[in-house]
């Protein structure tokens, strides 16, 4: 999968709210390089030598670098990303010029920079997102755990999108339900619910380095042991039913999912969905709602909607 790196020049002051923003459009994680801390900086150890000028640093305001999956689309999140900062002037913030600079960033680098900044979440009441390299103790017996070496795959848990689906899951998941799990990326829902009890799981992605990477995250946790994992393209040729749908992608593709999916659920099977940025939320809803599905219930982080939707029933 290929990645952007997007470069945002911002001030001392501004630089959470700034991160924020790039995160809420759908960045899969952020640094950020800031001159004060780098003023602030000492020797880790007691008479260690630390010559400050050798270190990459900006020399003044900060620079907050937030990096995209090729699933965002960046020519439309960017206008909006663009409006936000605008506004945080609003809220008493000068975030200077922010100004956005965009380049692809190698796979290498990639890999080096999530492990530096990618830590320990609990995302949800019950579920924490873990990364391989951690050595992480449940706080409760109720929390369940996602290992997962991310490397170039979308979902980790953090990002807004992957989060309203890990809830969406746990409001959903009885015990024993079939999961099919659409744009699967690490693998992170699968893995979720089976943590949540669900019975077989089967996990598609369109992107074979995506497919690679889930069943390396799905062998750093037993319990995900039988999921299935498999390259399609979203549900064309699949004819195993199921009584929970989930896809966490765009809404521009979760629209020709909608009547892919229809037939795969039976009455009362659910249908849940995000990846959708504000302004694609009526279209999602208007497809779904002329395909027949009933909307039970919207979830909202930011600017990203998720929608958990409903074959009806009997008694509907």
């Amino acid at each position: 999968m290929k990645w952007t790196e997007v470069n945002v020049t911002t001030t001392n002051e501004a630089v959470e709210a700034v991160s924020n923003i790039l995160m809420d459009a759908g960045a899969s994680g952020t640094k950020i390089d800031d001159a004060a801390d780098f003023a602030a900086l000492q020797p880790e150890f007691p008479g260690e030598l630390l010559v400050k000028a050798d270190l990459p640093h900006v020399a003044h305001g900060a620079v907050v670098t937030a990096y995209y999956p090729e699933t965002v689309a960046l020519a439309e999140i960017i206008p909006i990303i663009k409006a936000r900062f605008s506004k945080l002037a609003d809220f008493g913030l000068d975030a200077g010029d922010t100004n956005i600079v965009q380049r692809p960033v190698a796979e290498a680098d990639w890999s080096t920079v999530w492990k530096k900044y990618y830590h320990p979440v609990r995302v949800t009441r019950y579920l924490t997102v873990v990364p391989s390299w951690e050595d992480y103790q449940p706080a409760d017996s109720m929390e369940k755990t996602l290992i997962l070496d991310p490397g170039m795959a979308f979902g980790t848990g953090t990002h807004p999108t992957t989060a309203l689906m890990l809830q969406a899951l746990e409001l959903t998941i009885r015990g024993g339900e079939t999961v099919l799990d659409v744009g699967t990326g690490s693998g992170v829902l699968s893995i979720a619910a089976k943590q949540l009890g669900a019975g077989p799981v089967l996990a598609y992605d369109v992107d074979q380095i995506a497919v690679d990477a889930a069943k390396m995250n799905l062998d750093l946790n037993p319990v995900a042991a039988d999921v299935q994992v498999s390259a399609n393209d979203l549900l064309k040729g699949i004819t195993q039913h199921a009584d929970i749908i989930v896809a966490n992608i765009l809404a521009d593709i979760i629209v020709p999912l909608i009547p892919q999916a229809w037939p795969l659920l039976p009455e009362d099977g659910l249908f849940l969905m995000s990846g959708i940025i504000a302004d694609k939320y009526s279209l999602v809803v208007t497809h779904l709602q002329q395909t027949g599905f009933r909307i039970v219930e919207t979830l909202r982080r930011g600017d990203w909607y998720g929608i958990i939707a409903k074959k009806p029933g009997a008694n509907d």
